[in-house]
C-alpha cells in the first residue's frame, strides 16, 4: 500500500486565497448606483401614498362626519400607511448592502428607519381604534393625542444621514434617474 506524499502547504494556501477573493468579490453588494436606484423605487411610491394619506387625514379631521366614520376612516388611513412603509421596508432590505464603507450601517439604517416608522403608524391605528367613538368630544381628545404621539415617533424616525454620510452613495442618489 502506498503512503499518500503529503502536498507542500504553499500551493494549497494560494489556491485557498485566491478562491476566497474570488468567492468574496462574488458577494460583494450591489453598486452605489443600483442600490440607490432601488432604494429611490421603493421610497417613491411610499413616498406618494404618505403624502395622500396625510392630506386624506387632516381632510378627516375637518369634515363633518360622526366620531364612529372618522374612527373608521382614520384607522383606515393609518393601516394604509403601515402597510405603504411595511413595503417600503421589505423593498429596501431586499435592495441589500451597497458596496460602499460602512455598506451595511447604511442600508440598516434606512431599514430601521423604516420599520420605526411603520410602527409608529401602527401604534397609531390601534390607538385610534381603543378610542371610544360614542364618547364624541373625548374621542377628538383622544385622537389629538394619538396624532401627536405619531408625530412623535415619526420625528425620531428620520434617518441620521450625517453619521451615514457616503460620498459614493450621496452621488448615486443626486444621479440615477429613479431618485429625482
Amino acid at each position: 500500500m502506498r503512503t499518500p506524499r503529503p502536498v507542500p502547504a504553499g500551493p494549497i494556501t494560494a489556491v485557498l486565497s485566491v478562491l476566497v477573493l474570488f468567492l468574496g468579490a462574488c458577494g460583494a453588494g450591489p453598486s452605489p448606483t443600483v442600490w440607490a436606484a432601488s432604494v429611490c423605487t421603493a421610497l417613491t411610491p411610499w413616498r406618494a401614498e404618505i403624502g395622500k394619506l396625510t392630506s386624506s387625514t387632516q381632510q378627516q379631521m375637518t369634515a363633518k362626519t360622526t366620531p364612529a366614520q372618522a374612527k373608521e376612516n382614520l384607522v383606515r388611513l393609518l393601516a394604509g400607511a403601515e402597510a405603504a412603509s411595511e413595503r417600503a421596508r421589505d423593498q429596501v432590505e431586499k435592495a441589500g448592502v451597497p458596496d460602499v464603507d460602512r455598506g451595511d450601517s447604511v442600508a440598516h439604517g434606512f431599514v430601521a428607519s423604516l420599520s420605526s416608522v411603520r410602527d409608529a403608524y401602527g401604534n397609531a391605528k390601534r390607538g385610534i381604534e381603543q378610542l371610544d367613538a360614542s364618547r364624541g368630544g373625548s374621542f377628538y381628545d383622544g385622537v389629538e393625542t394619538v396624532l401627536k404621539t405619531l408625530n412623535t415617533e415619526y420625528s425620531r424616525s428620520a434617518l441620521d444621514t450625517d453619521s451615514l454620510n457616503s460620498p459614493e452613495l450621496q452621488k448615486a442618489f443626486d444621479e440615477v434617474p429613479e431618485c429625482r
